[in-house]
This record gives structure tokens, C-alpha cells and sequence, in this order.
């Protein structure tokens, strides 16, 4: 993986971190693009911290993203199965439409950056022999 290519997973660990931490003030500012009906407190506090936490991981990760591997490509399997099943609630139910362009757009474009940049055929015991520069 050449440097260039290395510092831009980088920063996309950095600003979906940054995103995931963020999940609370998304869901006031914007809560037609982030918040799912009915209101529920409890489920809401559940999502804010799984993302919180992952958000924190992802923010550490970003320092050195070949020893996360793992993590990366969690994030990237959990966001597009949770993005699909939310794109296909919000075509079906015509009043969650606006998560098209909210939470499910945000977790498609996670998605697409992290398959495109995280280097694949890379294990914890090949990860030394592994050329980043």
C-alpha cells in the first residue's frame, strides 16, 4: 500500500470516528435524517454508545491502521449490512425517506471509502512483511 493511499484511510478513520462520536448531536440537529420513529430513548442511548465506542476505536486505529485490520473490515461488514436494512426500511416506509440522505448515506459512503482504501490479503502474521511505503 503506497503512502498516499495509507494517509487517506487515515483521515477516513479519523472523520467516520468523528461521525460515530457525533451521533447525538446528528439525531437533535437533524432527527428526520437520524432518528428513526417512534422516539425511543432507550434505543437511541444504545446506538450512541455502540457508535460512540466504535467511534473511539476507529480514532485510535486511524494512528496505524494495518495493526486494526480487523476492526476496519468489522466496520465496514456491520455498516453495510446496517445500511442495507436501513435503506430498505426507509424505501418501504415513505415517513423514514429522509434517512436515504442521513444515517443510511452516511453509512454507504463509510462503506465504499473503507472497501476502496483497506488492503486486503493482509493477516496479523503477514502484516510485517506487508509493504506500506
Amino acid at each position: 500500500m503506497n503512502k498516499s493511499r495509507l494517509r487517506m484511510l487515515r483521515v477516513v478513520l479519523v472523520v467516520i470516528g468523528l461521525v460515530f462520536l457525533s451521533l447525538y448531536p446528528l439525531m437533535e440537529l437533524w432527527p428526520s435524517g437520524w432518528v428513526w420513529q417512534p422516539r425511543q430513548s432507550e434505543y437511541e442511548q444504545m446506538m450512541i454508545g455502540v457508535y460512540g465506542t466504535l467511534g473511539i476505536f476507529l480514532l485510535w486505529a486511524s494512528r496505524r491502521p494495518e495493526a486494526h485490520l480487523s476492526l476496519i473490515w468489522f466496520t465496514f461488514w456491520s455498516s453495510l449490512v446496517h445500511g442495507i436494512i436501513m435503506g430498505v426500511q426507509a424505501i418501504v416506509d415513505s415517513a423514514e425517506r429522509l434517512h436515504l440522505v442521513g444515517d443510511v448515506a452516511a453509512l454507504c459512503l463509510a462503506v465504499i471509502l473503507l472497501g476502496w482504501l483497506t488492503p486486503r490479503g493482509v493477516t496479523a502474521s503477514n502484516e510485517d512483511k506487508q509493504s506500506y511505503s
